[in-house]
């Protein structure tokens, strides 16, 4: 599904936009209204079925994308043909920024979940971060929290016990909702993400059921115990 939205309507708020992550993620709060004068390009608004493919490593594309509703893996093939998964595209998250700098995709863009993006052209972000100091401060700050984000992810799910990992997984994927809910996704998924093998992972999760740390409230989706989560995921 494509559906393209003229980026000041995006911005103002006058197209379906409400929940869109264009607006909340203060990307384009900077812009001012004399920018939209010299914008052609529009949004373009895409659905992704769970399982699809939004692009492929070393592909070249003119477009970054930010990701209003579902969960986007990014996945590297090893040689044997495994995969593993290298970090996940939450809502609000924008992905695709090497494109920013003329290079190719580094990695498998693939659905988790049913998503909502929204493709952006990196031209016209370009242009305008180069006009715009504020934007180009967020575009900084995006850099630094991918950057962040992939620290963390080595240090958090990649170190300490399969147990330790999966408690920690599972506590980055929890909202602060009250009550603290979380869905999950294929316990093949979960062992490309954390590098251990999908029995461990299914023995684990099965072993948090019995335990009542996760309670099932729906397909893969757990109402979460997230102090007993945060005890296990310091470990012994």
């Amino acid at each position: 599904m494509l559906d393209k939205i003229p980026l000041k309507e995006a911005w103002t708020g006058l197209a379906d936009c409400e929940q869109c992550a264009i607006r909340k993620s203060a990307l384009f709060a900077g812009l001012r209204l004399e920018d939209f004068g010299t914008i052609h390009d529009p949004i373009v608004q895409t659905a992704l079925c769970a399982g699809e493919t939004l692009y492929h490593a070393g592909e070249h594309s003119p477009h970054l994308f930010t990701l209003r509703r579902g969960l986007i893996k990014l996945v590297r093939y090893l040689p044997d043909g495994s995969q593993r998964i290298v970090r996940l595209i939450r809502p609000t998250d924008v992905t695709g920024l090497e494109t920013l700098l003329g290079k190719p995709y580094e990695h498998h863009a693939v659905a988790m979940q049913d998503s909502e993006l929204c493709r952006l052209p990196a031209d016209t972000v370009n242009r305008l971060s180069r006009e715009n100091p504020t934007l180009h401060r967020e575009l900084l700050n995006r850099w630094q929290q991918a950057l962040a984000e992939a620290d963390q992810w080595l240090t958090d799910l990649s170190t300490g016990a399969a147990r330790q990992r999966i408690a920690r997984l599972i506590l980055r994927l929890t909202p602060s909702d009250s009550p603290p809910r979380c869905q999950l996704f294929s316990r093949e998924e979960i062992g490309a993400i954390l590098g251990i093998t999908t029995e461990t992972a299914s023995r684990i999760i099965a072993d948090l059921r019995r335990q009542g740390i996760l309670e099932a409230i729906g397909p893969n989706r757990y109402q979460v115990d997230t102090a007993a989560l945060a005890n296990l995921s310091d470990g012994p």
